[in-house]
């Protein structure tokens, strides 16, 4: 027993001497870091000052202290970054759906303004504007060496004043100046129509209206339809929309879904994680989707899309999406400025994390370039194909009654406008005819 006691105690003594000889190296190693930031610190302070004393002309001191914030929060990642009292207020306003300028989401790559996507309606959009273009100059000056803000802040003007951009396009083999007049940008989250017995819902952006908007645009369809037995399925269109509310997110994925999870968001510590689960109700009520996404969709719209199809609630058509999957937080500080930063990734339902990925097309549809037309083209007019109808004397068909006849003349003028649709929107138009033929192979009562 005594030598059990005695080893049971050396035991003891050792783990003792063992921590202490571990924890001594680790302790002064703490301590050293902690000596090294205190001196950088005090260089920072010192690089303060002499700039402030010696630099060519007067600086305010709060510009310096700025821009030293700023420097350290956008050398985390693009979309880390610090809001000024005004940049504050502006972001503010612009989640309540309208604010002032171009009507363009942008990052930042390679030192040059990227755009995510021109919104729905904007003067960007009308100009011609496409996700993916680079713009590297704003009125002759270059954005090369600028950060995200400072280029923001270059294209921010009165509105109804004029901007010129220069743009680089993939496919075009020089560089070329868009012309856009500044507006203020009046968001409508969600614009709804019915194409034949299609729903679509074109979602733009994530804001404080989105799902309200969404929920009230698709009853008004379904009400005009003469209810969801007239309609074949929806279409919720998410091209070109960059993101927004985590939480809009979350409730238009909701209102497709009766369980399961929708998003997770995990940090860098795992008790910071959080995991959003849908609730008992489906707008659709069963009814099958389509949503198109395209480059331009990005984080709010990434969510929504790999959310519905893991659930395999949804086909999801068009392009690979933007790729941003992390989770910024603004938070308040003093003199009413706050400080943008990521504070986590989101992962789809099945554990997808979509950063620098993107959520990728169960079918994959490239939208056509519109080719300008030729003068020849411009001035031919198509002549129309005859058929027997035409023919003189043709006879008539009796075995059909009026309605019949009236019944396939309208589908005729369906499918006619299903043909001008792919014209004008290849990918919405390929979306709608998945639906079709979804309908077509559907139970009948």
């Amino acid at each position: 027993m005594k030598k059990f006691v005695m080893a049971a105690l050396g035991g003891t003594l050792a783990g003792v001497i063992a921590t202490t000889q571990i924890a001594g190296p680790l302790l002064a190693q703490e301590a050293a870091k902690s000596s090294n930031v205190y001196e950088q610190l005090d260089l920072f302070g010192d690089i303060f000052e002499r700039i402030r004393a010696q630099y060519v002309e007067e600086v305010e001191p709060s510009d310096l202290i700025e821009a030293a914030i700023n420097g350290m929060l956008t050398s985390l990642d693009p979309h880390s970054s610090y809001l000024s009292p005004d940049d504050a207020a502006a972001m503010r306003v612009q989640t309540r759906g309208e604010f002032g300028g171009l009507g363009i989401e942008v990052t930042q790559e390679e030192g040059f303004v990227k755009v995510v996507s021109p919104i729905d309606g904007t003067p960007a959009d009308e100009a011609g504007i496409e996700a993916g273009d680079f713009i590297t100059h704003v009125d002759g000056e270059s954005v090369l060496g600028l950060n995200l803000d400072e280029a923001v802040e270059l294209m921010r003007g009165p509105v109804g004043s004029e901007i010129l951009i220069t743009v680089v396009r993939e496919g075009e083999s020089e560089p070329f100046d868009v012309s856009i007049i500044r507006d203020t940008i009046k968001l409508t989250a969600v614009r709804t129509r019915t194409e034949g017995d299609t729903v679509v819902l074109r979602v733009t952006t994530f804001n404080d209206q989105t799902y309200d908007n969404m929920k009230s645009g698709l009853a008004e369809q379904i009400e005009a339809a003469g209810g969801l037995d007239n309609i074949n399925g929806i279409v919720v269109d998410l091209r070109n929309n960059p993101g927004g509310l985590l939480n809009q997110a979350i409730m238009v994925s909701d209102a497709f879904l009766e369980e399961g999870e929708i998003v997770s968001t995990r940090g860098r510590d795992p008790a910071d994680g959080d995991r959003f689960n849908a609730k008992p109700g489906d707008l659709a009520e069963g009814k099958p989707i389509v949503v198109l996404i395209n480059g331009g969709s990005a984080s709010a719209s990434e969510i929504v899309a790999g959310a519905l199809q893991d659930h395999r609630r949804a086909i999801v058509v068009g392009t690979k999406s933007f790729g941003k999957g992390s989770v910024q937080t603004v938070m308040p500080l003093r003199s009413d400025g706050a400080m943008r930063l990521t504070t986590a990734r989101y992962y789809t339902p099945s554990g997808r994390s979509i950063q620098a990925l993107g959520v990728s097309p169960d079918i994959v549809v490239q939208q056509p370039r519109a080719k300008p037309a030729t003068e020849e083209e411009e001035s031919a007019v198509p002549r129309p194909l005859r058929s027997e109808a035409d023919l003189r004397g043709s006879l008539n068909n009796d075995s059909l009654s009026e309605d019949e006849v009236r019944q396939i003349e309208e589908d005729r003028a369906r499918a006619d406008a299903a043909a001008a649709l792919r014209e004008e929107d290849y990918q919405l138009a390929y979306a709608i005819d998945i639906l079709k033929g979804l309908s077509a192979l559907g139970p009948k009562d």
